[in-house]
């Protein structure tokens, strides 16, 4: 049954007699102890839930439970183009009302059934929209109980979410309403701070879209900068923390340090420190409750594509950091790329499981990289389980650059993507696309990571992994890995030296003529390699499923493409090619892998002990969100939100949730 409908504004006319009469008419449910109450299944981003109520054997009989629209798009329908919900919801413990919570991606709230699918409450932050240009994604929200309140006390149970427009909301969790206590009527607003900083920031430059995360009584947020492309002097990339009641401003962690008595300062020069900002945290992060430690990935420092005004490794950019969540202090660091000028930030959710090796239980950090590098480091200090090599890399590169003389490469596991191509690489559906592809990628300087741009260009794998992340099977020691691969280049010039045949390029897309770095003297380019066709020029596979063994050599267990092209050619074709992936995968204790992430609308499941699949289900949209799964009054849930993705499946951006379950 529909209860209320929640707005911000309205809040007054809503008494607390008519919340309490409207919730006890929900009838008490019970949730099992392995259910779904943060964004990656657990505080360290594991995605593996330990139901088995779903096996290999009856898998095939799923069917779908419920859907529901959150409405996004039939409110705001000319902001379709950049919308995408990624979000993957939690789901609350009985005592906080037991509701699917989620956010839809213009921020609004939504408390569901998760039985039936149907509204309990919604609340709306009326954000600002902004620009046409703005993106609207919101990946999820986070919860936290307030231990020492009384039971049944308004704002025990509380759930916090970020908005785009930089606000810090604490509602409660059973009624949706807002905590009167927390900031300013439930708000805290974080506008002032930034805009202190840089005034001229548009609005949507910087934006609040991964869940914050909570660690004793503390809410810490990090925070997505989109100046960094087309702007040298970007927002700080502060992450910070606030009291979980009071909304009182606890912490700060910058990553660039700002004061030169500062210890981390010694890798920077004093322009540079007031200067730089970005090394922002835009992924998930991770909570280690036990050891009081929150695992940061941080971005690349500002801008982008150009780090002449930045010398040196740029120390806390592109890395994981471990804080103290006590003080907000350094407890360890381990950089993944220095000096980055390939866009290369640090994408996904630091994975925290305990690593069986040699007979030992080994507390470690899993952190993919965009290179397909994969990096795991002991929880505790940082240091890596298998050895990593600074290798020396190329530095001649364009005028006032200074890129770093060595770069990291883990020994184990192996890359899972192809890191250089050639013309021999070329791909096309036909002779004329496949010749016109071998041109293009034999018209480019180079091919590799880590490599100098140039005006001519490089050409390079495009994200193998990003924030989609893994699952960690601990039975098995699996690690499952969405692997995109698609070849792209990049391009430095100066802006006064752009040819006129690029700067007339119309944009579509990712795809458009280079860019200005206002506050440096160049330009770059940016686009995925493609066919007159409008296909990747490289072969495909262009998306697989890969499963790592990580209990021995590393090796890979198998590998598969994930998707077909029958919704991304003028022509259907179910060739299963794999297609550009956006959406994790959730591994269950019965063996099984849930995965949507490609652009063909189809949600699976998968045998992670072979690769093979076992069930297949067109959804409404391209499910490009990371699944979570529940069981609730004896019936396990498998949720999956599919709205499509502005880039990579935007013939069809929707706005939906669906469940799927065993019948009854």
């Amino acid at each position: 049954m529909q209860l209320f409908y929640w707005r911000s504004g309205l809040n007054s006319r809503l008494g607390g007699t008519l919340i309490l009469s409207a919730f006890a008419l929900i009838t008490p449910t019970s949730t099992s102890a392995s259910d779904w109450q943060h964004y990656g299944g657990d505080s360290g981003g594991s995605h593996y839930s330990s139901l088995t109520q779903i096996d290999k054997e009856n898998v095939g009989e799923l069917g779908l439970a419920w859907s529901y629209r959150t409405g996004d798009i039939e409110r705001h329908p000319d902001r379709r183009a950049m919308s995408a919900l990624n979000v993957t919801p939690i789901l609350l413990p009985a005592s906080a009302g037991a509701s699917l919570v989620l956010c839809a991606s213009m921020n609004r709230v939504i408390a569901l059934d998760p039985v039936s699918g149907v509204e309990r409450w919604v609340y709306d932050p009326e954000i600002t929209l902004g620009p046409p240009d703005n993106k609207f994604l919101c990946r999820g929200v986070v919860y936290w109980e307030d231990e020492v309140a009384d039971a049944g006390s308004v704002c025990k149970h509380r759930i916090f979410t970020g908005t785009k427009d930089l606000r810090l909301i604490a509602l409660d969790a059973v009624t949706g309403k807002p905590c009167e206590d927390f900031g300013a009527s439930g708000t805290v607003d974080i506008r002032p701070d930034i805009y202190e900083d840089v005034p001229d920031l548009r609005e949507g430059d910087l934006q609040f879209s991964a869940p914050p995360v909570t660690i004793n009584d503390l809410v810490i947020i990090g925070s997505a900068d989109n100046t960094k492309f087309w702007r040298a002097d970007n927002p700080s990339g502060k992450v910070r923390a606030f009291d979980a009641r009071s909304g009182e401003p606890r912490w700060s962690f910058d990553p660039i340090p700002r004061d030169p008595n500062d210890p981390a300062a010694s890798d920077w020069t004093e322009e540079a420190m007031q200067k730089t900002g970005g090394a922002n945290v835009w992924s998930m992060m991770s909570v280690d409750y036990e050891r009081g430690l929150v695992f940061l990935p941080t971005a690349t420092a500002g801008p982008n594509n150009f780090g002449g005004l930045r010398p040196g490794a740029n120390r806390y950019a592109n890395s994981v950091v471990a804080l103290n969540a006590a003080d907000g202090s350094v407890a360890w660091h381990f950089q993944l790329v220095h000096h980055d000028v390939w866009d290369l930030d640090i994408p996904a959710q630091p994975i925290l499981v305990d690593l069986k090796r040699d007979g030992k239980s080994i507390p470690v950090v899993i952190q993919l990289s965009k290179t397909g590098l994969i990096f795991v480091l002991h929880r505790e200090t940082g240091e890596p389980i298998f050895p990593v090599e600074e290798r020396p890399v190329e530095t001649e590169t364009v005028a006032d650059e200074m890129l770093y003389p060595t770069q990291p490469f883990p020994t184990a596991p192996a890359p899972v993507g192809k890191l250089v191509y050639t013309p021999d690489d070329a791909w096309g559906f036909m002779f004329f696309d496949h010749n016109a592809c071998r041109e293009k990628m034999a018209s480019f300087d180079r091919s590799g990571i880590y490599l100098p741009l140039s005006k001519k260009g490089l050409l390079t794998p495009n994200a193998l992994l990003n924030w989609n992340g893994a699952a960690y099977d601990p039975e098995r020691s699996l690690l499952i890995l969405p692997v995109s691969q698609l070849a792209m280049f990049v391009r430095l010039m100066r802006s006064d030296e752009i040819p006129a045949e690029l700067m007339d390029m119309p944009r579509t897309g990712p795809i458009g003529p280079p860019m200005e770095m206002a506050g440096t003297p160049y330009s770059f380019q940016f686009s995925p390699l493609m066919s007159p066709l409008f296909a990747p020029c490289n072969k495909p596979p262009w998306g697989e499923l890969v499963a790592l063994d990580l209990s021995g050599d590393t090796s890979m267990r198998w590998r598969f493409p994930l998707g077909t092209l029958d919704k991304l050619m003028p022509i259907p074709l179910p060739l299963e090619f794999g297609t550009p992936l956006a959406g994790g995968p959730t591994v269950t204790a019965s063996g099984l892998i849930f995965i949507g992430a490609s652009s063909d609308e189809k949600f699976r499941a998968f045998d992670i002990d072979t690769g093979d699949k076992l069930w297949e289900v067109s959804t409404p949209a391209s499910a490009m969100a990371t699944p979570m799964t529940y069981e609730i009054d004896g019936r396990q849930f498998v949720v999956v939100a599919a709205g499509g993705h502005m880039f990579k499946a935007f013939n069809n951006i929707s706005d939906y949730i669906v469940a799927y379950a065993l019948p009854e």
